[in-house]
């Protein structure tokens, strides 16, 4: 219970100095589904919902565009998905690691040692 209160301080500790950095990124997708709304004659929710499983590299398959620059927006907004993803996995492994090393200082050095 201590590793995970411990982690979770940090994590939310990382998130709060990273918050500019993802807000834009999130900002970015927003934007970038609000123009393909535009190119698509799409209502607004749905570019959201669009951009947004875009974003996170699901891709159902329900909305998908139909023209040149909104498809070229659509790679944008996976880029930035994938940049967005792997910036929250490096957070949270970081935290991980911090906590790690301030419950059981000797548990880095047992692993590299192993």
């Amino acid at each position: 219970m201590e590793f995970t209160i411990t982690y979770l301080l940090f994590f939310w500790e990382l998130l709060r100095l990273a918050s500019p950095l993802l807000l834009f990124m999130l900002l970015n997708i927003v934007l970038l589904g609000m123009i393909s709304a535009k190119l698509e004659s799409w209502q607004r929710f749905d570019a959201l919902y669009w951009a947004f499983v875009t974003a996170t590299t699901v891709g159902y398959g329900d909305i998908r565009p139909l023209r040149r620059g909104t498809r070229i927006l659509s790679i944008l907004i996976a880029l930035v998905g994938i940049i967005f993803t792997g910036l929250l996995v490096a957070l949270a492994i970081n935290a991980a690691s911090m906590a790690l090393n301030q419950v059981n200082p000797m548990a880095i050095e047992q692993l590299k040692t192993r």
